[in-house]
C-alpha cells in the first residue's frame, strides 16, 4: 500500500492530508486559533478540589480549568514529604481525601490526556510520558510494555531482553511497534535522548513561571516526523521550504535514513489542488456518502454518539437480494471506516449495516471492517452484535473532531440544526401583543422582523388580530437575526419588547 504525506503550508492553517493508494485518510489542521495541547505537559496550580466528582480542577493556562480525576492523580511529581507510602494509598482509595494529595494553590506537572471540547475542559493526568521513535518514555515506573502488533515471540523475547539490560530502576518503558527489528545502538541512542529530554522538563517545572507549558508535543515538525515515522509513511511532500529545512535538521539527529522521503514541492497551484485534497475536503461533512456500488451511507454526529446507516441507493445487484446487501455492506464497512478516521469519529459509534440472513456474509463483512480500522492509530474497539444486530465501536476521543476546525455553532439555530418556524414567530408576537393590551396605555407600537418572516405575511396571509386598544406595525430589519423580533414604543422611542415578555 502506497501512503504519502502532503503538506500544505498558509497564512490561516497548516494542513497536512495522509494519502493512501492516492485516496485521502486522515487530515489534520493547525490553526492559529486551535492549538492543539493533547501529550503537552503543564506546571499547573491546583484551583480547587471537589470531592463529590472525585477530582480537583487545575489551572494550566487555558480559558477553561482542567479536570484530573483522582485516579489520574499520580504524587509521583508532587511535594508530599509529609505523606509516607500507607497514608498515600488510604488517599487513593477515598476520593473524599484528594484535599490531602492536592492543595489549593499546590504546584503540579501534568499532561492533556483530552482536549477540552465545547464548554468541558481539557483532561489531565499525572502519567507522564515523553514518546520517541521505539519507545515511550515514562519517569517513576518500573515496567516494560511490548506492543502487542508485535506478533512474533522471538522478537518480543529479544525486545524483552534488551530494554531490561537498557533500562533503569525508576523508569517505565512502552516498546512501540516501529522498534520491531532494529538494533539494540539505536535503541540506546533514542533513550538517551529521552531522558535528556526529561531532565529538560524537570528544569522547566522548576524554574518555569506558574501556570505555563513545559513540553509541547504538538509543534508542526514533531507532529510530521512522528507520523512519517510511525505509519510507515513513504513520501512526505511539502510545499515550503522553510519547514522542510527544519524536518531534515531534526531527522539527522534521530533518523537520518528517512530524509530521503522529504520532497519539496516547486509547482505555483495549490499543493492540494494537484493532489485532489481539496475537492476531497468539500465532501468531508456531507451527511450522505455515495458509495461506489451505488449505495450511500448517512452520518449524523451529536453530543453523545454518533450514528450510521447503510442504504442500498441506486444498487440493485443482479443475482438476489442477499448478494446485492453482501456487497453494499462490505462496500460500507470500508468507507465508514475510512469515514471514522478522516472526520475523526470518537466516543460511541453505532453503525446500521443492512440486514444479512447468512452468518458468513454477517462474518465477511465484520472481517472487512475490522481490517480497515485495523490501519487506525486511534485505540478503537468493535463489538460484533448487539440486541439490536448494530455494530457497536468505541474510539477513543483525544481532540476535538475534525469537524470543529472547519464549523462553528450557527447563529440562527444554535447549532440545533432547526429554527422556530415563521408561523411560531407571528405566534410568539401577537402573544406579547395579548399581554400588552391589559397593561400597557395608549401608544404607537413599532415590530421590527426580519424580512424572511414578513415574506411569510406576504404569501400566506394569514389571519391577524387588530382589537388592541394600541395600533401597530411591521418594520423590517435586515440586520436582526430571523427569529428575532423587537418592539418599540413611539411614545418613548424605547425597545419595551423585555415588559411583556414570560
Amino acid at each position: 500500500m502506497k501512503s504519502e504525506l502532503v503538506v500544505n503550508i498558509s497564512t490561516f492553517a497548516n494542513r497536512m492530508a495522509l494519502l493512501e493508494n492516492n485516496k485521502l485518510v486522515e487530515l489534520f489542521i493547525h490553526r492559529e486559533d486551535q492549538n492543539e495541547i493533547v501529550g503537552n505537559i503543564y506546571k499547573g496550580i491546583v484551583k480547587d478540589n471537589v470531592p463529590g466528582m472525585g477530582a480537583s480542577f487545575i489551572d494550566i493556562g487555558l480559558e477553561r480549568t482542567a479536570l484530573l480525576h483522582f485516579r489520574d492523580a499520580v504524587p509521583d511529581f508532587m511535594d508530599l514529604e509529609e505523606i509516607d507510602d500507607s497514608n498515600l494509598r488510604e488517599i487513593k482509595n477515598d476520593i473524599y481525601k484528594m484535599g490531602e494529595l492536592l492543595e489549593s494553590g499546590q504546584e503540579v506537572m501534568v499532561e492533556v490526556e483530552k482536549a477540552p471540547i465545547a464548554k468541558k475542559g481539557a483532561r489531565l493526568t499525572g502519567e507522564i510520558s515523553i514518546p520517541g521513535r521505539f519507545m515511550v518514555y515514562m519517569p517513576n515506573k518500573n515496567y516494560i510494555a511490548i506492543s502487542r502488533k508485535i506478533s512474533s515471540s522471538k522478537e518480543r523475547r529479544r525486545l524483552k531482553h534488551i530494554f531490561s539490560n537498557l533500562k533503569e530502576k525508576n523508569v517505565g518503558l512502552i516498546v512501540r511497534t516501529f522498534a520491531e527489528y532494529h538494533t539494540e545502538q539505536e535503541f540506546k541512542k533514542e533513550y538517551r535522548n529521552l531522558k535528556k529530554t526529561w531532565h529538560e522538563i524537570q528544569e522547566q517545572f522548576k524554574n518555569s513561571p506558574n501556570p505555563t507549558c513545559i513540553y509541547n508535543d504538538n509543534d508542526l515538525t514533531t507532529t510530521i516526523i512522528r507520523d512519517l515515522i510511525h505509519k510507515n509513511i513513504d513520501k512526505v511532500i511539502i510545499d515550503s521550504k522553510k519547514v522542510r529545512a527544519k524536518i531534515i535538521k531534526r531527522l539527522k539527529t534521530i533518523a537520518p535514513d528517512f530524509i530521503k522521503k522529504i520532497r519539496l514541492y516547486h509547482e505555483d497551484a495549490n499543493i492540494f489542488d494537484v493532489y485532489g485534497i481539496e475537492k476531497e475536503i468539500s465532501k468531508i461533512f456531507r451527511s450522505r456518502i455515495y458509495l461506489d456500488s451505488g449505495g450511500f451511507i448517512v452520518i449524523q454526529q451529536t453530543e453523545a454518539l454518533v450514528s450510521i446507516d447503510v442504504n442500498t441507493g441506486s444498487f440493485v445487484g443482479n443475482k438476489s437480494l442477499e448478494h446485492t446487501v453482501t456487497i453494499t455492506n462490505i462496500d460500507a464497512a470500508k468507507e465508514i471506516a475510512r469515514q471514522i478516521r478522516l472526520q475523526d469519529l470518537t466516543g460511541m459509534i453505532f453503525i446500521d449495516f443492512i440486514d444479512m440472513y447468512k452468518p458468513g456474509n454477517r462474518l465477511k463483512m465484520l472481517q472487512t471492517f475490522r481490517e480497515e480500522m485495523g490501519k487506525d492509530y486511534c485505540p478503537n474497539k468493535i463489538f460484533s452484535s448487539s440486541p439490536l444486530n448494530m455494530v457497536e465501536m468505541t474510539r477513543k476521543r483525544a481532540k476535538a473532531n475534525m469537524l470543529s476546525n472547519f464549523y462553528e455553532p450557527c447563529p440562527c439555530c444554535l447549532g440545533t440544526g432547526r429554527v422556530l418556524s415563521r408561523i411560531s414567530i407571528l405566534d410568539n408576537i401577537f402573544r406579547w401583543m395579548d399581554r400588552a393590551a391589559k397593561y400597557h396605555p395608549k401608544d404607537e407600537l413599532e415590530i421590527h422582523i426580519h424580512p424572511w418572516v414578513y415574506e411569510y405575511i406576504l404569501e400566506k396571509k394569514p389571519s391577524i388580530k387588530t382589537e388592541y386598544p394600541f395600533t401597530w406595525k411591521f418594520s423590517l430589519d435586515g440586520e436582526m437575526g430571523i427569529t428575532e423580533y423587537k418592539i418599540f414604543s413611539s411614545k418613548s422611542k424605547k425597545d419595551i419588547t423585555d415588559l411583556y415578555q414570560v
